[in-house]
């Protein structure tokens, strides 16, 4: 193929690339800003913090027993649980679907049991919520194919568990199943990360234009290695977390090794509001 016939392949397949992230990002966009997206949490409540059960501004006596979580309420607090109006006693474990499928509502409002290393908690979901009303858009910064590199993914003999500081101030675990390493500058680099349950990879990780030009951490999600661990590390999709939309959430902070020090001008960078 002559070196004219490369560019035009190049160029064909940076504009493919191109089209793909624009519909993207349009798409994360329309997911934050979703009834239940990120935006629409307003509140964690922890019940190690409300030993009495009494959670302010959420109805019901919530109580932990055993390896459930029990809610109380009567039908003057208008709780539904799969759909029908609560009025007495029903054990709850943690959900696991989406938002809005959710068992316990109030209205439009989700209620969502939460567990985690042991403690229970009960997420506020309210499609009214501020945030969500103020968003305007995520900030990204325009695709560059320069940012979208070639890595291998190099997985640990067993998987390990370390504690990292979240988000709301409290250290929990954070699984981590192997390294990401990639070069950039001609030199290499590697991020530790987890294999979710689809293959896929999630890596937390800063660089020098984190809590400047970019908020304090990001997520990145390559796509699962191939068969020889080659992987795909695309910096144009670095996702904002969670808790970029909402002080609720409980991200956690990068372990140690996954800040980088050069810069990362790509992907997500912060919220903007209206």
């Amino acid at each position: 193929m002559s070196t004219d016939a490369q560019q035009e392949s190049r160029d064909g397949r940076d504009a493919e690339d191109l089209r793909k992230w624009q519909r993207w990002h349009e798409e994360r966009v329309v997911a934050v800003a979703a009834p239940y997206g990120p935006l629409s949490l307003t509140g964690t409540h922890w019940l190690a913090d409300h030993p009495e059960g009494r959670i302010p501004a959420v109805p019901g006596l919530w109580r932990e027993e055993d390896d459930h979580l029990v809610l109380t309420a009567g039908a003057e607090d208008g709780l539904t649980v799969d759909g029908r109006l609560l009025d007495g006693d029903v054990r709850l474990t943690a959900d696991r679907g989406p938002i809005d499928a959710s068992r316990v509502a109030r209205g439009e409002r989700r209620l969502v049991v939460l567990s985690r290393e042991g403690l229970w908690a009960v997420r506020d979901f309210d499609p009214l919520s501020p945030a969500r009303h103020r968003f305007r858009t995520i900030d990204a910064t325009p695709y560059d194919p320069d940012w979208s590199l070639d890595g291998v993914f190099r997985p640990y003999d067993t998987d390990r568990t370390i504690r990292v500081e979240n988000a709301d101030g409290r250290e929990r675990g954070l699984g981590l199943s192997g390294e990401i390493a990639f070069t950039l500058d001609g030199a290499e680099h590697t991020l530790r990360a987890a294999v979710e349950p689809d293959g896929s990879l999630w890596a937390v990780f800063a660089d020098a234009t984190s809590g400047d030009s970019s908020y304090r951490f990001r997520f990145l999600r390559p796509d699962a290695p191939d068969g020889h661990g080659r992987v795909n590390v695309d910096f144009n999709r670095a996702l904002l977390p969670p808790c970029a939309f909402a002080d609720h959430f409980i991200c956690p902070f990068p372990p140690p090794g996954n800040t980088l020090a050069v810069a990362v001008p790509a992907g997500e960078r912060n919220r903007i509001d209206a």
